[in-house]
């Protein structure tokens, strides 16, 4: 696992897929991530620009958690990849619960099962990663996320463009999944909104 984190964010999340990350009494196999680049290698990337405060895991060693809160509302969860000085990681964007369902019910009772985690906040929240969890390990079971290798890996998987991202890299295709998967969240592109409003400035869901 750590070795597949050290390679380029892509292959590293490809290799993700079927992998199980658990947290807080909630196990999750994973159907579908997104690869983000670092620092001017990806528009589409929190990093791309350099590091800030908040953004600081990514710059570190992979099989980090790197946790980050959208639309004032959501967390979403990440794991870095490439060695430290890369700011690389892959953003967990859905999956099927496979373990303490119970517990994962009660975090999202409006919830049907296969929408427990279809989607990267519903992923977070069924897990009930928050903010506080951001920078801790995630491969050795120190930290409050556990990533574990897949018990039998997908025979196949699929690619695309990631969901909610505007500009240049709008057509990269670094988001993967598994075909068939119920779980493995609807394709939206970016929707620019109407600054006219008293709205906030639209950020994209799925940026790592």
């Amino acid at each position: 696992m750590a070795e597949t984190l050290d390679e380029h964010t892509t292959i590293a999340a490809a290799m993700l897929l079927g992998c199980t990350v658990t947290a807080n009494g909630v196990t999750i196999r994973l159907t579908e991530v997104e690869a983000y680049a670092g620092v001017g290698e990806d528009p589409g990337s929190h990093t791309h620009r350099g590091p800030t405060p908040r953004t600081a895991p990514m710059f570190g060693p992979s099989g980090h958690t790197y946790v980050y809160f959208t639309y004032g509302v959501h967390w979403c969860l990440n794991i870095t990849a490439r060695p430290t000085g890369h700011a690389s990681g892959v953003l967990l964007r859905a999956g099927e619960v496979i373990d303490g369902i119970d517990t994962a019910r009660a975090r999202r009772p409006r919830s049907t099962d296969r929408d427990l985690a279809r989607g990267p906040a519903r992923l977070a929240r069924a897990l009930d990663i928050t903010g506080a969890d951001t920078g801790t390990p995630a491969l050795d079971g120190t930290g409050p996320v556990h990533l574990r290798d897949p018990a039998t890996p997908p025979t196949a998987l699929a690619n695309g463009p990631r969901t909610g991202i505007s500009g240049t890299a709008a057509a990269t295709p670094w988001r993967f999944w598994i075909p068939g998967e119920p779980t493995v969240s609807p394709y939206r592109a970016h929707t620019p909104r109407n600054r006219s409003r008293a709205t906030p400035r639209h950020r994209p869901e799925s940026t790592a």
